[in-house]
């Protein structure tokens, strides 16, 4: 299952003027206020990243100030080696190249995507997670602190030529644009804050090219240890997700395939905290949710094609995957 640092989610916790603690409680002036599983080895599951997201976006009384305050807090040390190396690159453009290949370090629930290919020059991010109702906030507040960081980098100067999302606009454009010093657009074709390419050149303030090439070999050294061990959840979805128009997998036959005894894959599973009955939700969702932002089928058909036998089912269990209702997903996808 993807994870997130748990740096992340102490911050959005400090913005909102509480703690998170190593056992998973939010704290506000000594009173629990809500709970997650506790945190280990540093980071927390994906799942429980954004519904404790989503439970301080909707409890706090003003967004975009909870926006700002994120963004402010949260530090490029924080991101421990790849702070480091970010920091002491030779120039902007090297910064984000960091950015794009080693981010998956700090978590596997997005990436970013450094577009040179025209004028102006974008660095996008992008979801690597199932939808969910806070993904959008979740873009906004990472934007909003990689606009703030790369101006501590590269001087409080740097301009930006605009910032796009492409979900609609919940609040107020003005008090968006006001934070982020540019326009900012929604209902974009991007997650983005774009650059004049010229900008890219510019000298970091703190840039050293000795010591973040060293750094940057240590964290290859990261990078290709994590891509010679992929999960074994991710392995099942891949293998999953083409298979259920055929019905549902049964786990003993899934593991014959792959050479794991039953047993054993159900060990391995709980070692990344997960059930087979998870990851065959995950293979459903991001079945589903492709289905219906790309094809004609029918809700029936896609519960059919997802493996459920009645479309109510379905339909629940989608709402509960992704917050929105099949048919609410489809439109708002199409309006995107």
């Amino acid at each position: 299952m993807p994870s997130v640092t748990n740096a992340f989610a102490r911050t959005m916790a400090k913005a909102a003027g509480m703690t998170l603690t190593d056992d998973g409680a939010l704290i506000s002036d000594g009173a629990v206020l809500h709970r997650i599983r506790p945190l280990e080895n540093g980071r927390l599951q994906d799942i429980d990243y954004f519904n404790l997201t989503e439970w301080i976006r909707t409890n706090h009384p003003d967004e975009i100030a909870l926006i700002r305050a994120y963004a402010e807090l949260i530090q490029t040390d924080d991101l421990g080696v790849l702070g480091l190396a970010i920091k002491t690159a030779p120039t902007l453009r090297a910064s984000l190249q960091r950015v794009e290949r080693y981010y998956r370090l700090v978590t596997d629930t997005a990436v970013f995507h450094l577009d040179e290919t025209g004028d102006p020059a974008f660095l996008a991010i992008v979801g690597q997670t199932a939808d969910h109702p806070v993904r959008a906030f979740r873009n906004e507040t990472a934007l909003a602190g990689f606009a703030v960081n790369m101006r501590r980098i590269v001087g409080s100067e740097l301009p930006f030529e605009f910032v796009s999302f492409r979900h609609a606009c919940r609040s107020d454009a003005d008090r968006y644009a006001e934070h982020f010093g540019c326009p900012v657009r929604f209902d974009a074709n991007r997650d983005a804050i774009a650059f004049d390419p010229a900008t890219l050149s510019l000298p970091n303030r703190l840039g050293d090219p000795a010591v973040s090439d060293f750094l940057t070999a240590h964290l290859e050294t990261e990078i290709r240890s994590i891509a010679d061990t992929p999960s074994l959840a991710n392995t099942l979805v891949r293998r999953l997700t083409p298979a259920l128009s055929n019905g549902l997998p049964q786990a003993a036959q899934i593991a014959r395939e792959i050479g794991l005894s039953e047993r054993t894959l159900y060990r391995r599973l709980a070692d990344e905290g997960l059930t087979f009955r998870d990851v065959l939700g995950q293979a459903q969702s991001a079945l589903a949710q492709e289905l219906l932002r790309d094809g004609d089928a029918s809700i029936s058909e896609i519960a059919f094609l997802t493996g459920f036998s009645e479309q109510s089912t379905f339909s629940r269990a989608f709402k509960r995957w992704v917050g929105q209702a099949p048919a609410q997903f489809r439109q708002n996808s199409s309006n995107t």
